[in-house]
């Protein structure tokens, strides 16, 4: 049974430094909390959010059918991050279009709408914001931060720039840093995006319009990456969408899997903000944290105090088990203390999102030892 959540907003005056060079001010971050923070403040659990998901986590919104979060089958009361026990935050980043000021706010300096103008944010500027909206909250180390994918670099990421203020750390199908075919695969999505006639240099709020199509083709790419091939096959294979004969068309949807692309690429359209893609996919591409260590992620991890657990999928690979693997090593080489966990499942990158029980027994269990260290 889900829970009725409330979203809530911060504003913050105070201008906040980017890895750019730049800043932002007055800015607001939209965030939500469930269960209760006991009264030492110590079992608070901050979860971070990939590309397409928000600080809407887990619960449903009141009146709205459908409106489950998007780790709902993960977190709750009773589920594996109990919320009955644990204190969980959400927090939308800057620069998304799900409430937290991003590219579609006003920028307070013009007067005008940010549009391409918006700073360009990394994950390092992500983590620097949700530490300033814990410190509102009164909350001086969390009992965990976790996160999948790019929540998952966000969650390394804490370990390494405040390592005082967490006890652990929960990195899910998640990377170091991207491939090259990473990047390349978001840069493709990219100039879908900028090449779209109605983007207008990413100014298209100017011109009431909306760069649909770049979207479109944008989701498209994305969702061939977070299948397996296994469960492309099993789900559509060669099927055709209607009938069993094809129509000999360059141009209509023929195979089930077109259909599934374009579907998911005009539900993606209608409600994601281009230029936020652009930034987080940026912001993708710049995380990797042995750069300033020359390409050393041993070295990069030497102030870390968290203790892991690191979960990988053997069919994912956008995020392969191999580059999880690259962390708990540098790790152990400074014997920090880890659990590492690959699940044999079929689901590819997707499947950091679904109910698998081994997968959620795990966290479960991993989570009740956390309990047990705070007597929670």
């Amino acid at each position: 049974m889900s829970f009725i959540v409330q979203p809530q907003t911060l504003h913050f005056a105070d201008p906040l430094a980017l890895q750019s060079g730049a800043s932002i001010r007055d800015y607001v971050l939209a965030y939500e909390t469930y269960g209760s923070l006991n009264a030492r403040r110590d079992n608070a659990v901050l979860v971070c959010h990939a590309l397409n998901a928000s600080h809407h986590v887990a619960g449903v919104y009141a009146g709205q059918p459908k409106s489950e979060g998007w780790w709902n089958n993960m977190i709750g009361p009773g589920k594996a991050v109990d919320t009955n026990r644990f204190f969980v935050i959400g927090i939308n980043n800057l620069g998304s279009c799900f409430g937290s000021t991003g590219p579609m706010h006003t920028n307070p300096d013009t007067g005008r709408i940010y549009g391409a103008d918006f700073p360009v944010v990394t994950v390092e500027d992500w983590v620097n914001a949700q530490a300033r909206l814990l410190d509102v909250l009164g909350i001086e180390q969390l009992a965990a931060v976790m996160g999948g994918s790019l929540g998952g670099m966000q969650a390394f990421s804490w370990a390494l720039q405040y390592p005082q203020r967490l006890r652990h750390a929960v990195v899910i199908a998640s990377a170091p840093n991207l491939s090259a075919e990473n990047i390349a695969f978001n840069e493709v999505a990219r100039r879908a995006i900028v090449t779209d006639p109605d983007f207008h240099g990413g100014h298209f709020y100017e011109h009431g319009t909306v760069p649909k199509r770049g979207l479109r083709i944008a989701r498209m790419i994305g969702h061939i990456t977070y299948l397996s091939d296994d469960v492309m096959n099993q789900k559509f294979g060669r099927q055709f969408r209607e009938g069993l004969e094809p129509h000999y068309s360059t141009q209509d949807i023929e195979f089930q899997i077109e259909s599934y692309l374009r579907y998911q690429g005009d539900k993606f359209s209608e409600y994601f903000d281009a230029n936020t893609y652009l930034l987080i996919t940026r912001a993708l591409d710049y995380f990797d944290p042995a750069r300033r260590h020359g390409g050393n992620l041993s070295q990069a991890v030497a102030h870390v105090l968290a203790k892991f657990l690191l979960v990988s999928f053997t069919t994912d690979w956008r995020f392969s088990p191999a580059r999880s693997r690259e962390i708990v090593k540098a790790l152990l080489d400074h014997r920090r203390d880890v659990s590492y966990a690959e699940i044999d499942a079929p689901h590819g990158h997707d499947a950091f999102l679904l109910t698998d029980p081994r997968y959620h027994a795990l966290v479960a269990s991993y989570f009740d030892r956390i309990a047990q260290e705070l007597g929670v």
